[in-house]
């Protein structure tokens, strides 16, 4: 008698490496090249313009030397510290000796990855070890029973609220691996609430990533593009607000139809079979004995201290100026109170938060994984390459043509340069100009970024997706069911939008 084996999702870390073999196969094919790269010496005082193999050039921090080197952005971006970043000059590009990476190197970027994400890994560790020590004392189990009593009957409403605020943080400061923090909270509220893993995901991975693609006033990404464009961030803000407003009733509308299906039937769910293990995983905590634990006035206040730190978080990141070693350093000040506050012995506290960090370090290796695969791909010298080529396609194209060919240039980009910010520097200089050639405003060209970059991050595999679906016991190819209709809508109204924008200029 034959038996056939179940075929089994690759996991997250077969993907990646998947991929990072890819990245290398290509620096053997792709030609090598560079741009020229400037940057503002804060300390001299000076623009420094970096070229392959040829000595730095220096040049007087002035408006004139922008101008000579065709850079159409305002000197002020540069000297308040707006764009940090080395920038693309355009007109620069040229084809250097081939950088071919070897076998060695896919070992060696998955280490060099690690070390350059220590940041975000120590940002997580925190985060879990913070987790692990407020499940020791119960607050969790105590808060989710009384939540789910009090919602019941009414439960999607945590779900809005969720996405709500993630929509708003995304379009605000672009919270991203932020995010990362609030699932070891809000996944075992939406178990006890009758939903699924991927339902957490949606409210709060899908929807501050569709928040972050119709940013408004995210730094990260819409300002620091404008910036690189030589714009005003606001230039343009009436569409994104459109577009923001309609992607948020499109993403809670699709996650009220799921929820309503997975409520009423759970092998609906896209995950069923993974409902074991997930909630063994996230569910650890409140199992044992069956006494209900009583929601008293210390777990109040931990919980408390603990919504706290994401306030701080936030305000930091906006108003602060902070990265990721600050949060993590303000998530370890709150935790650090909250061990003194519950008085366990310092065995149990200890035991708690190196557990609750341990449940994180798969999450953390992922990060540093796809960051290897970005490093083959800068080091091998190829991605300016695959720019230039991008911004050969569209130059001299119809306006309209010209848009919609930009929204899918930036759909591909994202995939090689997953980072907003990253992407916003190398390609806007060399973009945005494409735009006064067809006789329409740059602020177009950086809308086109924001929505093309943005529906492939929700899944690109080098991005933060694989991150997410790790932390959740999700297959890859159930969340590509899960998230292609909201794709497909992101890609609708960005094209509508973008559309419009260009018949009104024309």
């Amino acid at each position: 008698m034959s038996s056939t084996k179940k075929f089994k999702f690759p996991t997250a870390f077969t993907i990646l490496f998947i991929i990072l073999i890819i990245a290398v196969g290509l620096t053997w094919i792709v030609p090598a090249g560079s741009y020229s790269k400037l940057t503002y010496n804060s300390t001299t005082q000076q623009f420094v313009v970096k070229s392959h193999q040829q000595e730095d050039q220096f040049l007087p921090a002035t408006q004139e030397s922008l101008e000579q080197l065709n850079v159409k952005i305002k000197l002020n971006n540069f000297l308040e510290g707006k764009i940090r970043k080395p920038i693309a000059i355009p007109g620069t590009y040229r084809q250097v000796e081939q950088q071919p990476k070897t076998l060695k190197d896919i070992t060696l970027s998955m280490v060099n990855g690690t070390i350059e994400a220590a940041d975000v890994m120590v940002f997580i560790f925190v985060l879990g070890g913070m987790i692990g020590v407020i499940n020791r004392t119960g607050s969790f189990n105590a808060g989710l029973t009384a939540l789910a009593k009090r919602t019941k009957g009414n439960e999607f409403l945590i779900v809005f609220s969720v996405s709500v605020l993630m929509l708003i943080g995304g379009t605000t400061c672009g919270i991203e691996e932020e995010a990362v923090a609030f699932y070891p909270i809000l996944v075992p509220v939406f178990i006890a609430l009758g939903y699924d893993a991927i339902v957490c995901v949606g409210a709060i991975f899908l929807a501050s990533s569709m928040g972050t693609a119709f940013s408004t006033i995210n730094p990260f990404s819409v300002v620091i593009a404008s910036n690189a464009a030589g714009i005003q961030f606001t230039e343009g803000i009436s569409f994104r607000i459109l577009g923001l407003i309609l992607g948020g009733i499109s993403v809670i509308t699709y996650l009220y139809w799921y929820s309503k299906k997975v409520k009423a039937d759970p092998t609906f769910s896209y995950c069923y079979e993974e409902r074991e293990e997930f909630e063994q995983h996230y569910l650890s905590f409140h199992q044992g004995d069956n006494n209900e634990l009583e929601f008293n006035t210390k777990r109040k206040i931990i919980l408390t201290l603990f919504c706290l730190a994401f306030i701080i978080m936030v305000w930091g990141v906006m108003f602060g100026g902070w990265w990721f070693p600050q949060m993590a350093s303000s998530f370890l000040a709150i935790t650090i109170i909250i061990m003194f506050l519950s008085r366990l012995s310092e065995d149990e506290v200890l035991n708690a938060f190196t557990t609750g960090a341990a449940d994180l370090v798969a999450v953390s290796l992922i990060i540093g994984l796809a960051r290897g695969v970005n490093l083959v791909l800068d080091e091998g010298m190829i991605s300016d390459t695959i720019l230039n080529y991008a911004s050969n396609l569209v130059a001299g194209m119809p306006p309209t043509i010209f848009i919609l060919a930009q929204l899918v240039v930036f759909i591909f980009l994202g995939l090689f340069v997953p980072s907003s910010s990253g992407l916003a520097v190398l390609s806007m200089p060399i973009m945005a100009p494409l735009a006064d050639a067809v006789g329409i405003p740059r602020d177009i060209v950086v809308s086109a970024y924001n929505w093309g970059q943005y529906a492939m991050l929700f899944l690109a595999p080098t991005g933060l997706v694989l991150v997410t679906l790790q932390m959740l016991h999700i297959p890859f190819n159930k969340w590509v069911k899960f998230v292609m209709p909201m794709i497909g809508m992101l890609l609708l109204i960005g094209s509508i939008l973008l559309v419009v924008q260009v018949s009104l200029y024309a």
